[in-house]
């Protein structure tokens, strides 16, 4: 079977991204590793993340060019590329777009058939839609984040995965690329509104149905995936490292107990009076022995047990590096694309954009002279 030589599925698709932090960047980044042609519109100054540029990989795989919206003919620059594009994302606050010219109105009048997509953590309207706020503000509303961790200690945090990239990047990716569809079969563009407050939700939508069922208590650390369950969840090892257990189903089960070396709790797992004492044995054996040494013990077994690895360790996992989970690309460990494509597969094509390093370039790629006015 033909492949194309590691530029993805989007290619030819051009992607227009108006500079800012969190979750739009990364989604723009997704669509870049897919093969999308991506312009980022840096504004003079930066907006970054109070890193150097070179090690933001968020900006990998996407070409800068630097406008100043709040400059005379900034706006015309801006739709200048909007008229030339496929999808634009923004992740501004509600009206700002509109406020400085290139809000939909603007760019649909220019190009009817782009999709526009629109980030935000409180959506487009509402209460709230105006307000500032941040992952766990949105994940706190939703009840996602009281869902996370002991039962008697505060909700954790799970960094900016699960509200800014789970939430919200997925899903906008998700909607522009249904929109993108829709726009080439009718001719239309249209506004996609990815708010973090609806994907956050819509992750959820089991763990709803399962609270209808009778099946989920609606509090934290005491369900079956929350780790109320003791043979689901994490334990110490020896050398104050971890072990991940996720052995639900009763073959898992068996024969998690028999390695673990606690075969008379084998009829524990549906008892639920017996669960305090099951966590206590499962606990006081990891206890016994070091990371590594469970490792191999569960090595090759379907116990569904594995080691909780950190950063810098997870790219050395033999499994992961197998697959080639990770890639080197500029002196930088990151992960490579994702998902995997059998006939345009992916890759790490450059590394994060310098700002306004490419605007030459794209003035002359995307035929958009207006860019080059300010170039020595």
């Amino acid at each position: 079977m033909a492949t194309t030589p590691g530029q993805g599925p989007l290619v030819g698709v051009r992607v227009v991204e108006l500079a800012g932090i969190g979750p739009a960047p990364f989604a723009a980044m997704l669509l870049a590793d897919l093969g999308a042609d991506v312009v980022r519109v840096d504004r003079p100054g930066g907006v970054g993340l109070g890193i150097n540029p070179d090690y933001d990989v968020t900006n990998r795989n996407k070409r800068s060019v630097i406008v100043d919206l709040k400059s005379p003919d900034g706006p015309a620059r801006v739709l200048d590329l909007a008229e030339r594009a496929d999808i634009l994302v923004e992740g501004l606050r509600p009206g700002v777009a509109e406020r400085v010219g290139v809000g939909p109105e603007a760019c649909h009048a220019r190009n009817p058939r782009l999709v526009y997509g629109r980030m935000t953590g409180w959506g487009q309207d509402g209460p709230l839609a105006h307000r500032a706020g941040h992952d766990i503000a949105y994940l706190a509303v939703t009840g996602t984040l009281g869902m996370i961790g002991d039962a008697d200690r505060p909700p954790v945090a799970p960094a900016n995965l699960l509200g800014d990239y789970g939430g919200g990047s997925l899903y906008l990716v998700v909607g522009v690329l249904a929109a993108l569809h829709h726009a080439r079969v009718s001719g239309a563009g249209q506004v996609v509104d990815a708010a973090i407050v609806d994907g956050a939700s819509h992750l959820a939508a089991m763990i709803h149905g399962m609270v209808a069922a009778g099946g989920w208590q609606d509090r934290r650390g005491v369900n079956l995936l929350d780790g109320g369950c003791p043979y689901y969840g994490t334990y110490e090892t020896a050398d104050g490292k971890y072990m991940a257990v996720g052995a639900l189903e009763p073959q898992f089960y068996a024969e998690f107990v028999t390695l673990l070396g606690i075969p008379e709790h084998a009829d524990a797992r549906k008892d639920l009076s017996r669960w305090g004492e099951l966590r206590e044995a499962v606990a006081a054996r990891f206890r016994s022995r070091t990371r590594e040494e469970w490792t191999a013990v569960f090595e090759g077994a379907d116990a569904c047990v594995a080691p909780v690895l950190s950063l810098g360790e997870a790219p050395h996992h033999p499994h992961l590096a197998a697959r080639g989970t990770f890639t080197d690309h500029g002196g930088i460990t990151q992960p490579a694309p994702a998902p995997r494509f059998s006939t345009t597969p992916t890759t790490v094509r450059t590394g994060p954009a310098r700002p306004g390093a490419d605007t030459a370039e794209v003035a002359r790629d995307w035929d958009v002279p207006r860019l080059t006015k300010d170039l020595p």
